[in-house]
Protein backbone atom coordinates (compact mmCIF):
# COMPACT_ATOMS: atom_id res chain seq x y z
CA UNK A 1 0.00 0.00 0.00
CA UNK A 2 1.03 2.88 -0.99
CA UNK A 3 1.82 5.88 1.69
CA UNK A 4 -0.17 8.73 1.78
CA UNK A 5 2.38 11.00 3.54
CA UNK A 6 4.13 13.59 1.48
CA UNK A 7 7.56 15.12 2.14
CA UNK A 8 6.41 18.21 1.49
CA UNK A 9 3.22 20.60 0.54
CA UNK A 10 4.64 21.45 -2.66
CA UNK A 11 4.91 18.04 -3.37
CA UNK A 12 1.47 16.89 -2.21
CA UNK A 13 -0.79 20.12 -4.58
CA UNK A 14 1.87 19.30 -7.39
CA UNK A 15 -1.59 17.69 -9.13
CA UNK A 16 -3.78 20.58 -8.47
CA UNK A 17 -4.07 22.31 -11.86
CA UNK A 18 -5.79 25.08 -13.32
CA UNK A 19 -9.37 25.02 -13.40
CA UNK A 20 -9.51 22.88 -10.24
CA UNK A 21 -12.20 23.31 -7.81
CA UNK A 22 -11.29 23.33 -4.04
CA UNK A 23 -12.87 22.50 -0.56
CA UNK A 24 -10.70 24.75 1.81
CA UNK A 25 -11.52 23.91 5.67
CA UNK A 26 -11.28 26.80 8.42
CA UNK A 27 -13.02 29.26 9.59
CA UNK A 28 -12.10 32.77 9.55
CA UNK A 29 -7.91 32.08 9.95
CA UNK A 30 -9.20 29.36 12.82
CA UNK A 31 -8.09 26.07 11.42
CA UNK A 32 -6.97 26.98 8.13
CA UNK A 33 -4.43 25.12 5.42
CA UNK A 34 -2.41 27.79 5.41
CA UNK A 35 0.86 25.92 4.40
CA UNK A 36 -0.94 24.15 1.69
CA UNK A 37 -2.55 26.91 0.47
CA UNK A 38 1.06 28.64 0.30
CA UNK A 39 2.37 26.11 -1.58
CA UNK A 40 -0.61 26.84 -4.04
CA UNK A 41 0.50 29.97 -4.52
CA UNK A 42 3.73 29.28 -5.07
CA UNK A 43 2.72 26.68 -7.94
CA UNK A 44 0.99 29.17 -10.34
CA UNK A 45 -1.62 27.32 -10.60
CA UNK A 46 -4.85 29.74 -11.32
CA UNK A 47 -8.52 30.02 -12.32
CA UNK A 48 -9.73 28.07 -9.23
CA UNK A 49 -12.91 27.34 -7.81
CA UNK A 50 -12.94 27.30 -4.49
CA UNK A 51 -15.76 26.41 -1.57
CA UNK A 52 -15.08 27.42 1.80
CA UNK A 53 -16.73 29.71 4.31
CA UNK A 54 -14.65 32.66 3.90
CA UNK A 55 -11.30 33.94 2.16
CA UNK A 56 -9.06 35.14 5.03
CA UNK A 57 -7.87 38.43 5.26
CA UNK A 58 -5.80 40.04 2.57
CA UNK A 59 -2.29 39.15 3.26
CA UNK A 60 -3.12 35.56 4.58
CA UNK A 61 -4.49 32.40 3.69
CA UNK A 62 -7.07 32.24 0.55
CA UNK A 63 -6.51 36.09 0.38
CA UNK A 64 -2.95 35.09 -1.41
CA UNK A 65 -4.63 33.15 -4.16
CA UNK A 66 -6.68 36.30 -4.21
CA UNK A 67 -4.68 38.75 -4.63
CA UNK A 68 -2.93 37.55 -7.35
CA UNK A 69 -6.33 37.14 -9.22
CA UNK A 70 -5.78 33.21 -9.08
CA UNK A 71 -9.77 32.72 -7.90
CA UNK A 72 -12.37 32.69 -10.58
CA UNK A 73 -15.19 31.81 -8.76
CA UNK A 74 -15.46 31.18 -4.87
CA UNK A 75 -18.75 30.06 -3.21
CA UNK A 76 -18.47 31.32 0.53
CA UNK A 77 -20.86 32.32 3.11
CA UNK A 78 -18.95 35.74 4.74
CA UNK A 79 -17.18 38.14 2.44
CA UNK A 80 -15.29 39.47 6.03
CA UNK A 81 -12.19 41.22 6.74
CA UNK A 82 -10.85 40.40 2.96
CA UNK A 83 -11.66 44.09 1.02
CA UNK A 84 -9.88 42.36 -1.79
CA UNK A 85 -12.22 40.13 -1.81
CA UNK A 86 -15.10 42.82 -1.98
CA UNK A 87 -13.04 45.33 -4.71
CA UNK A 88 -13.00 41.72 -6.97
CA UNK A 89 -16.68 40.99 -6.52
CA UNK A 90 -17.65 44.39 -7.17
CA UNK A 91 -15.60 45.08 -9.71
CA UNK A 92 -16.48 42.32 -11.58
CA UNK A 93 -13.62 40.08 -11.25
CA UNK A 94 -14.44 37.73 -9.29
CA UNK A 95 -17.90 35.09 -9.47
CA UNK A 96 -19.34 35.11 -6.09
CA UNK A 97 -22.32 32.53 -4.83
CA UNK A 98 -23.10 33.91 -1.39
CA UNK A 99 -24.77 30.69 0.61
CA UNK A 100 -26.53 30.57 3.98
CA UNK A 101 -23.67 29.09 6.56
CA UNK A 102 -25.65 26.24 7.79
CA UNK A 103 -26.24 25.20 3.82
CA UNK A 104 -23.00 25.60 3.29
CA UNK A 105 -21.78 23.40 5.48
CA UNK A 106 -24.80 20.51 4.94
CA UNK A 107 -24.09 20.99 1.10
CA UNK A 108 -20.06 20.10 1.60
CA UNK A 109 -21.47 17.44 4.19
CA UNK A 110 -23.80 16.20 1.36
CA UNK A 111 -21.69 15.89 -1.38
CA UNK A 112 -19.10 13.88 0.62
CA UNK A 113 -22.24 11.29 2.14
CA UNK A 114 -22.92 10.57 -1.63
CA UNK A 115 -26.30 12.67 -1.20
CA UNK A 116 -27.05 14.86 -4.19
CA UNK A 117 -29.38 17.62 -2.88
CA UNK A 118 -31.77 18.22 -0.12
CA UNK A 119 -34.56 20.53 1.17
CA UNK A 120 -33.68 23.50 3.57
CA UNK A 121 -36.10 26.12 5.26
CA UNK A 122 -32.83 28.31 5.29
CA UNK A 123 -33.15 31.34 2.24
CA UNK A 124 -37.06 30.47 1.39
CA UNK A 125 -38.56 33.32 0.37
CA UNK A 126 -35.32 35.83 -0.16
CA UNK A 127 -33.46 35.82 -3.25
CA UNK A 128 -31.47 32.74 -2.27
CA UNK A 129 -34.25 30.49 -3.31
CA UNK A 130 -36.14 33.05 -5.72
CA UNK A 131 -33.25 33.53 -7.74
CA UNK A 132 -31.15 37.08 -8.66
CA UNK A 133 -28.69 37.32 -6.12
CA UNK A 134 -25.81 38.56 -8.34
CA UNK A 135 -22.86 36.53 -8.38
CA UNK A 136 -20.97 38.55 -11.16
CA UNK A 137 -20.96 42.44 -11.55
CA UNK A 138 -19.89 44.41 -14.86
CA UNK A 139 -17.55 46.53 -15.04
CA UNK A 140 -20.39 49.37 -15.01
CA UNK A 141 -22.13 47.87 -12.02
CA UNK A 142 -24.59 46.27 -13.58
CA UNK A 143 -25.83 42.29 -12.89
CA UNK A 144 -23.74 40.50 -15.50
CA UNK A 145 -24.40 37.05 -13.73
CA UNK A 146 -27.28 36.49 -11.46
CA UNK A 147 -28.33 33.10 -9.46
CA UNK A 148 -31.20 31.33 -10.86
CA UNK A 149 -34.36 30.85 -8.87
CA UNK A 150 -34.05 27.32 -7.17
CA UNK A 151 -36.75 24.32 -6.67
CA UNK A 152 -39.06 24.84 -3.27
CA UNK A 153 -41.28 22.52 -2.40
CA UNK A 154 -43.78 22.02 0.83
CA UNK A 155 -43.40 19.16 3.31
CA UNK A 156 -45.93 19.06 5.74
CA UNK A 157 -47.40 23.28 5.90
CA UNK A 158 -43.30 24.40 5.12
CA UNK A 159 -42.08 25.33 2.15
CA UNK A 160 -38.82 23.99 1.98
CA UNK A 161 -35.21 25.34 -0.88
CA UNK A 162 -33.54 22.40 -2.38
CA UNK A 163 -29.65 23.00 -2.49
CA UNK A 164 -27.12 21.10 -4.37
CA UNK A 165 -24.55 18.21 -2.58
CA UNK A 166 -20.81 19.54 -3.51
CA UNK A 167 -18.19 17.77 -4.76
CA UNK A 168 -14.78 19.29 -5.53
CA UNK A 169 -11.22 18.20 -7.28
CA UNK A 170 -9.28 18.25 -3.83
CA UNK A 171 -9.82 19.51 -0.58
CA UNK A 172 -7.39 21.19 1.60
CA UNK A 173 -8.08 20.87 5.33
CA UNK A 174 -5.72 21.58 8.46
CA UNK A 175 -5.47 19.06 11.82
CA UNK A 176 -3.72 19.32 15.05
CA UNK A 177 -3.53 15.70 14.82
CA UNK A 178 -3.43 13.40 12.56
CA UNK A 179 -1.98 9.40 11.97
CA UNK A 180 -0.44 8.08 8.64
CA UNK A 181 -3.34 6.46 7.61
CA UNK A 182 -5.38 9.97 7.54
CA UNK A 183 -7.19 9.54 11.16
CA UNK A 184 -7.25 13.16 11.78
CA UNK A 185 -8.14 15.30 14.83
CA UNK A 186 -9.29 18.64 14.97
CA UNK A 187 -9.32 21.33 17.58
CA UNK A 188 -12.20 23.58 18.59
CA UNK A 189 -13.78 25.82 16.19
CA UNK A 190 -11.21 24.35 13.19
CA UNK A 191 -13.94 21.40 13.67
CA UNK A 192 -16.78 23.24 11.76
CA UNK A 193 -16.01 23.20 8.58
CA UNK A 194 -12.54 21.31 8.22
CA UNK A 195 -14.66 17.25 8.22
CA UNK A 196 -17.24 18.57 6.21
CA UNK A 197 -14.78 20.07 3.35
CA UNK A 198 -12.28 17.19 3.50
CA UNK A 199 -15.42 15.29 2.98
CA UNK A 200 -16.41 16.59 -0.12
CA UNK A 201 -13.14 16.52 -1.52
CA UNK A 202 -12.07 14.06 -4.19
CA UNK A 203 -8.49 14.12 -3.22
CA UNK A 204 -8.47 15.39 0.72
CA UNK A 205 -4.86 16.93 1.55
CA UNK A 206 -4.55 17.33 5.20
CA UNK A 207 -1.73 19.17 7.37
CA UNK A 208 -0.72 17.96 10.32
CA UNK A 209 0.67 19.69 13.58
CA UNK A 210 1.54 16.15 14.90
CA UNK A 211 1.79 13.21 12.98
CA UNK A 212 1.76 9.65 14.64
CA UNK A 213 1.16 6.22 13.93
CA UNK A 214 -1.65 4.12 13.41
CA UNK A 215 -2.91 3.16 16.87
CA UNK A 216 -1.95 5.81 18.98
CA UNK A 217 -5.22 7.56 18.55
CA UNK A 218 -7.73 6.73 20.72
CA UNK A 219 -10.40 5.54 17.62
CA UNK A 220 -13.33 7.27 19.94
CA UNK A 221 -11.21 10.74 19.40
CA UNK A 222 -11.15 10.38 15.35
CA UNK A 223 -13.10 13.24 14.14
CA UNK A 224 -12.44 12.32 10.83
CA UNK A 225 -11.76 8.85 9.56
CA UNK A 226 -8.58 8.05 7.27
CA UNK A 227 -11.18 6.73 4.08
CA UNK A 228 -11.64 10.34 3.39
CA UNK A 229 -8.01 11.40 3.46
CA UNK A 230 -5.77 10.55 0.71
CA UNK A 231 -2.50 13.09 1.45
CA UNK A 232 -0.37 14.10 4.75
CA UNK A 233 1.55 16.67 5.48
CA UNK A 234 3.44 17.02 8.50
CA UNK A 235 3.63 20.43 9.44
CA UNK A 236 4.47 20.82 12.88
CA UNK A 237 2.65 23.76 14.93
CA UNK A 238 2.10 27.28 13.01
CA UNK A 239 2.22 30.30 14.06
CA UNK A 240 -1.67 31.09 14.39
CA UNK A 241 -2.90 34.76 13.12
CA UNK A 242 -4.93 36.76 14.87
CA UNK A 243 -7.76 37.79 12.99
CA UNK A 244 -8.86 40.86 14.80
CA UNK A 245 -6.89 41.68 17.53
CA UNK A 246 -8.81 43.48 20.79
CA UNK A 247 -7.13 44.80 23.67
CA UNK A 248 -8.40 46.78 26.99
CA UNK A 249 -6.63 49.70 28.31
CA UNK A 250 -4.34 48.86 31.13
CA UNK A 251 -5.54 50.08 34.88
CA UNK A 252 -4.59 53.96 34.82
CA UNK A 253 -4.01 54.54 31.52
CA UNK A 254 -5.74 57.92 29.94
CA UNK A 255 -9.15 57.26 28.32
Amino acid sequence: MATKVFDTAAAAVADVSDGATLAVGGFGLCGIPDVLIQALVDSGVGDLEVFSNNCGVDDHGLGLLLNEHRVRRVVASYVGENKEFARQYLAGELEVELTPQGTLAERLRAGGAGIPAFFTPAGVGTPVSDGGLPWRYASDGSVAVASPPKETRVFGDKRYVMELGINADFALVHAVKGDTAGNLVFDKTAMNFNPLAAMAGKITIAQVEELVEPGEIDPAQVHLPGIFVKRIVHTGPQNKRIEKRTVTASEGAAQ
